[in-house]
């Protein structure tokens, strides 16, 4: 007899989702609530519990559609909520790297998700992962993070890798702006003449083939269209969003040590060689300062790749089975120091 799923996962790989008018939330312990949402299999039958994190300018209602029957097969229940600010959580005028992985801890232990879960990081979505893999490892059952993002500021990346790189000079000065100028920012950001995030998702300079086929079956950023962003509320969880990302950590990633010390489990980091936004190179660095990192690479995948057919099932399959295809193995062509 099949497992019966919850309401909101009864859908294809290709049709939208329709968010509901009001989520289900937690109050957390400094008082703010935190919206969520569940997806797969009754959490009382799962076999495996999965928080996902979005990433800027997303929310709890993402797309990470799975095929029933694999759900089914693994039991897999999903967590999807708002981070702060996001959706319909509130803010946190306190946002930190380390907030990040309470928020999730928190999350977990209201819902009542047991000693350990899995975590999957989206994008920008993924600091809260390095900060859970920093706070909370011993909470961690298995971790996945997909084209996570960069933060120059880490010190362990060789010069020689990021002299060159033009995005290094260019968040550098997207920090300034958004940490010093606030108001000339969101000013800017909404003009006529300013280019809107639906122009930019057209724009190849951005995004790759792969890229552009996956923006039209998805909503792309919703939350970073003209008209959300002259919502102060938008524009400051936002900001405050990207400073803290970018900003000075309190810990350096690559000096961290595995939460899998049996080897029981391991970390992945899914990465598109022909991702615009996060350079593959320096993926492939923290893969190598950490050998129990499994870096996966798509050969034609940009930075929406989560979005493409059949990725999902691939970064379910390596997170909680340990399978592993050989069409996301990295090619030699590049090395890095």
């Amino acid at each position: 007899m099949a497992t019966q799923l919850l309401p909101a996962q009864l859908e294809t790989d290709s049709s939208p989702e329709d968010p509901p008018l009001v989520s289900p939330t937690v109050k957390l312990s400094d008082g703010r609530h935190i919206a969520y949402r569940e997806r797969g299999v009754p959490k009382a039958k799962s076999n495996c519990k999965i928080i996902i994190v979005h990433g800027f300018g997303s929310s709890k209602d993402m797309n990470f559609q799975v095929p029933q029957e694999l759900i089914e097969e693994l039991g897999i229940y999903f967590l999807l909520y708002d981070r702060a600010g996001y959706g319909e959580s509130d803010p946190n005028p306190k946002r930190s790297v380390k907030s990040e992985a309470l928020d999730i801890q928190e999350l977990a232990d209201q819902l009542q998700l047991g000693p350990k879960f899995y975590v999957i990081g989206v994008s920008m979505g993924s600091y809260p992962i390095w900060s859970c893999l920093k706070y909370i490892p011993e909470r961690l059952a298995g971790v996945t993070m997909v084209v996570p993002v960069i933060n120059y500021r880490w010190p362990s990346f060789p010069d020689s890798l990021t002299r060159e790189d033009y995005r290094r000079p260019l968040a550098k000065l997207l920090y300034w702006v958004a940490k010093y100028t606030p108001g000339l920012l969101h000013w800017s950001v909404t003009r006529k003449w300013f280019p809107s995030p639906s122009v930019m998702e057209e724009k190849p300079v951005f995004f790759n083939k792969r890229d552009m086929e996956a923006l039209k079956k998805t909503e792309g950023f919703p939350m970073l269209t003209k008209e959300r962003l002259r919502e102060q509320s938008v524009f400051n969880t936002l900001r405050n969003d990207f400073l803290v990302c970018y900003g000075d950590w309190d810990f350096d990633p690559m000096e961290l040590t595995s939460p899998f010390p049996q080897n029981q489990n391991c970390v992945h980091i899914w990465q598109g060689y022909e991702d615009k936004i996060v350079p593959f190179e320096l993926q492939r660095c923290i893969s190598k300062k950490l050998p129990w990192i499994q870096y996966h690479e798509v050969a034609d995948g940009g930075h929406l790749l989560v979005h493409y057919n059949g990725l999902r099932e691939a970064i379910l399959r390596a997170m909680l089975l340990g399978e592993e295809h050989h069409l996301y193995r990295p090619s030699a062509d590049k090395t890095v120091p």
